[in-house]
């Protein structure tokens, strides 16, 4: 799978690191005194290296565990973020990661116990119930088979009782999670897309039917079962396909047994929106219907609040508006 291993000195006898490296006897195993030497350099071509990325070996130092971006969370007060990966497996051509990296490449930060030590330290000053969101910088599951990172960050949060730990995906690599007894405070949070968008913009990762299996047999084991209609999309016939799309998944998934429902927008901090479409001059999601407002750019308001009217009145149908968490700039700033 990967022909090159990058490894910082720091890790290159951690036993994840080790691990990684006998997992892929034939890749070429480079050293490197820091992963920035190679992910964050100039002139590289990163349409090239999505087609065979390679993997880097990392220690994360510095702040691992940060506050989430206003509007991230699902009812909670205290919402973070922390990032075991940077960039993803799959190919969304909507997805800022591929606008915020000069590289394509894979990274994987094998010291996951100091991501949970500093975890710890947030839960210890919460006075209420915290939330820690996996997937904004990656995929949660969808390199599971090789970063063992649930396998790791499950038994630490059943020991954690009082966060919640959300794993947002769009991955269908959830054995681990079959393996496991469901626990009350992991949200395993599949994004959702019409199927007919899906196939055009969301490109390596499974289809919504599979991403559909997935979920149902995890809600039917006891997991607690996020959906994440994030970003919409538009296109001329939205309408039916987002209803459709809703009708698909409802006839499967249990409403009274999910644990929130949450929409947002299409939206771009400026420069990175500027990248990526250097990256795909001819693609029209990246076109029709935006326009900047101070400095992101999503859809102008007419278009982007026909969206979120659609879709929230036909999630309504289905659900209860207390699991319901529309992100704030789908609604307060169209």
């Amino acid at each position: 799978m990967f022909d090159f291993l990058y490894v910082e000195a720091e890790i290159a006898d951690h036993p994840r690191t080790r691990a990684l490296i006998e997992r892929f006897p034939n890749a070429r195993v480079v050293p490197c005194e820091r992963y920035g030497e190679v992910f964050n350099r100039t002139a590289q071509n990163f349409r090239l290296q999505k087609r065979r990325p390679a993997l880097i070996l990392a220690h994360k130092a510095g702040q691992r565990v940060l506050a989430a971006p206003i509007g991230y969370g699902i009812g909670s007060e205290r919402n973070f973020y922390f990032s075991h990966m940077l960039n993803c497996l799959y190919d969304c051509r909507y997805c800022f990661l591929q606008g915020m990296y000069r590289s394509a490449h894979m990274v994987v930060f094998v010291n996951y116990e100091d991501f949970q030590a500093d975890i710890s330290a947030r839960i210890a000053e919460s006075p209420d119930a915290p939330y820690f969101f996996s997937g904004y910088d990656c995929d949660s599951l969808a390199m599971e088979g090789i970063t063992h990172f649930t396998a790791d960050f499950l038994p630490y949060f059943a020991d954690h009782p009082r966060a919640f730990f959300e794993l947002r995906t769009k991955s269908v690599r959830i054995q681990t999670l079959r393996d496991t007894a469901p626990l009350a405070n992991c949200v395993v949070a599949f994004s959702m897309t019409p199927p007919e968008l899906a196939a055009r913009f969301e490109v390596g990762a499974p289809p919504v039917a599979r991403r559909l299996e997935a979920l149902t047999s995890l809600q039917e084991q006891g997991w607690p079962i996020g959906l994440r209609f994030d970003p919409l999309i538009y296109d001329h016939n939205y309408q039916p396909h987002y209803r459709n799309l809703f009708a698909q998944v409802f006839a499967r998934v249990r409403p009274d047994r999910l644990h929130s429902v949450s929409l947002g927008q299409l939206r771009l901090p400026r420069d990175i929106y500027k990248r990526m479409h250097r990256l795909y001059p001819d693609e029209p999601l990246l076109a029709y219907g935006l326009e900047d407002r101070d400095g992101m750019v999503s859809y102008h308001g007419d278009l982007a609040r026909q969206l979120h009217d659609f879709c929230s009145a036909e999630l309504l149908h289905y659900i209860a508006p207390d699991i319901f968490f529309p992100c704030p700039t789908t609604t307060a700033e169209v």
